[in-house]
């Protein structure tokens, strides 16, 4: 089975991405998105971040991309990921209490080839029990989180990953302004 069929099924994958390694799930999927709560141990009160491909996907899950977004997509040369105000298009188990979403293009190929193929955005969120450490390799996943998903992506598991830091976080209210979370 591929990582498609995986996901389309309502499966989980740990995969690599341009920060950590990953454990995510088809980001339209509220069954899906429990199940990766499950794996790691997450409260359900912390949402989670998702990844998209482009900017046309992008529009697809948030109410407006504001001008400040296009500024920060500019400046800031590390992975990064935007909380948007008001998210459109995903399960309420996804977004958070206030109606905001963290979103990140990523640059990294498997991310997009899964994107591509998918054509929906996927959950990314550190491959680590909640509380621990980001794994940077594959090797320093927990077995645990190992063993519970359903598919390991076949690429660079003895690799880290292009950073070993997780994504810089800026927030957009929806009055327009900005702040760096992380």
């Amino acid at each position: 089975m591929t990582a498609i069929e995986v996901l389309k099924r309502g499966g989980t994958l740990l995969y690599p991405t341009d920060t950590v390694w990953g454990l995510g799930c088809d980001a339209t999927n509220a069954q899906a998105i429990e199940k990766v709560m499950s794996i790691k141990g997450r409260d359900r009160t912390k949402s989670l971040l998702i990844l998209v491909k482009d900017l046309n996907m992008l529009r697809d899950y948030v109410f407006d991309v504001p001008q400040q977004a296009f500024e920060l997509m500019k400046r800031i040369k590390e992975p990064l990921t935007i909380i948007y105000p008001q998210a459109k298009n995903l399960p309420d188990n996804l977004i958070s209490q206030n109606g905001s979403i963290g979103i990140r293009i990523p640059q990294h190929d498997y991310c997009q080839w899964l994107l591509q193929n998918l054509g929906k955005p996927i959950v990314s969120t550190s491959a680590n029990v909640s509380g621990k450490s980001s794994p940077a390799s594959f090797e320093d996943i927990d077995r645990k989180i190992k063993g519970k998903v359903d598919f390991i992506a076949p690429i660079d598991n003895d690799k880290t990953t292009t950073h070993d830091l997780a994504s810089a976080i800026y927030l957009i209210t929806t009055k327009g302004d900005v702040s760096r979370i992380r």
